[in-house]
């Protein structure tokens, strides 16, 4: 059994990081940083490693490098994702979208792009893991539904039309959120609290990455949509299924 995990510097068990990134100075500034914290930090320098380091150490959060040598940061990220649900800040030198882009949609909860403040990448971490890990334990009277869709909250599980859909926890939160108030129209701000908290870093972008990832899973056409719908101007809600 793994020991509870509390927020650093309290005195209990510590969080676990794991840093990959092929640039040794890099490496060292975010784990003295993350260390410095009170994280336990290891660190990998290429794709391979990283996924084993992954494994073996079972870190709270990957601080992962989009390029690496031997495989890259969104095949690491995929291979992670299905053994782990650590939270993922995915690192890009460029400043393309599409890097960011891929990088979120196999399962990455956030990105920065360098160069970055390791102070921001440390606060980001901390926001992260003042998430709640699993669902809170409350009273569930049914499962919530529309149409072919069946989200069991308690268990964490959604169904489409009988079919058990694998989200990853970010993507689970977000749904959470929207059905727990179906007729209520989020703003993409309102999301990132909820989901994130009010102290994330994150930009708005992130909330319609995880959007679009959870309509393509849902098999939701985003032009008509039956589960999760745009409100213009506006964010998102729930629809009818």
């Amino acid at each position: 059994m793994q020991a509870e995990r509390v927020e650093p510097g309290t005195g209990g068990a510590r969080f676990r990081a794991l840093v990959v990134d092929d640039e040794p100075p890099l490496v060292q500034v975010v784990s003295g940083y993350l260390t410095r914290e009170g994280f336990d930090v290891t660190t990998a320098g290429d794709g391979n490693a990283a996924v084993k380091s992954a494994r073996d150490t079972e870190p709270d959060v990957i601080v992962l490098d989009l390029m690496l040598p031997g495989i890259d940061g969104v095949e690491v990220c995929r291979r992670i994702r299905t053994f782990s649900d650590a939270y993922i800040i995915m690192l890009t030198a460029k400043s393309d979208e599409v890097d960011k882009l891929v990088g979120l949609s196999v399962g990455a909860d956030d990105y920065l792009t360098k160069p970055f403040s390791p102070r921001e990448l440390v606060a980001r971490v901390r926001a992260m893991l003042r998430r709640p890990r699993t669902a809170v334990a409350a009273p569930q009277p049914k499962t919530r539904r529309f149409g072919d869709l069946e989200i069991d909250v308690a268990g964490r599980e959604v169904r489409v039309r009988g079919r058990v859909v694998e989200l990853t926890r970010t993507e689970f939160d977000l749904l959470d959120a929207l059905s727990a108030q179906p007729r209520v129209a989020f703003s993409r701000r309102q999301l990132l609290d909820h989901v994130w908290g009010g102290d994330w870093y994150g930009d708005d972008h992130v909330i319609d990455v995880h959007v679009g990832n959870l309509r393509r899973k849902l098999d939701d056409d985003a032009a008509h949509p039956r589960y999760i719908r745009t409100v213009r101007g506006v964010g998102y809600r729930m629809g009818p299924g």
